[in-house]
């Protein structure tokens, strides 16, 4: 787990002052800094984690661009952003447990996913599998499942894109072929990560 330190500090801020909607928030670009600050410090502690430290819902809360749109507006990074009050998106890991992989001489711990949006009354919900790899804090996930709800009722709920298929080879494919999220913040109530296009992500635990 990462020591407190002035970057982290500020990241913890920056998550309390989401979560309680507070209208003084600290500014982006200091928000960004601080999370590659945290970045570098990861990389030279390389610190494992277990699958059991991300137990539970997430709120996204600050996302960066990704390397593609960074080119495309000609800037290092990009300045970062809140996400609005209006619009939360959930991260729910559970389920934990370990597995051997074979063909890479590994165990991994897994379990599953959700990924949810809310606007309104609509509702909807990606999930699937999850495998994390603890010496580099790499977490694989596959979407193969949808749930959409309006107001209640239930407008789909089954696999999609093949993903009954994507389920039973997911456990045995490289991680590099596969979604990922490489998380280099881990506290209690705060993470942070890099996603695989190269954008950061800044998640609130909610109780």
């Amino acid at each position: 787990m990462t020591s407190l330190t002035q970057s982290s500090i500020l990241l913890e801020t920056t998550i309390k002052a989401v979560l309680t909607k507070s209208p003084e928030k600290p500014a982006t670009k200091a928000v960004v800094e601080a999370l590659i600050e945290q970045e570098k410090t990861a990389s030279k502690l390389k610190e494992p984690s277990n699958f059991s430290q991300f137990l539970g819902t997430w709120r996204l809360c600050f996302i960066t661009g990704t390397q593609k749109t960074r080119r495309q507006i000609g800037t290092a990074l990009g300045p970062g952003r809140y996400l609005p009050n209006w619009v939360k998106i959930h991260l729910s890991y559970s389920s934990s447990s370990a597995y051997y992989q074979p063909n890479l001489e590994q165990y991994f711990e897994v379990g599953s996913v959700e990924n949810s949006v809310k606007l309104g009354g609509l509702k909807l919900t990606l999930s699937g599998p999850v495998k994390f790899q603890q010496k580099k804090n790499i977490l694989a996930f596959d979407f193969t499942r949808m749930n959409v709800l309006f107001f209640g009722v239930k407008l789909y709920d089954g696999y999609i894109r093949g993903g009954a298929e994507s389920e039973q080879k997911f456990y045995s494919d490289r991680i590099n072929k596969q979604a990922f999220f490489a998380y280099f913040y881990i506290q209690e109530k705060t993470i942070a990560a890099r996603g695989k296009g190269g954008g950061l992500a800044l998640w609130g635990r909610e109780n």
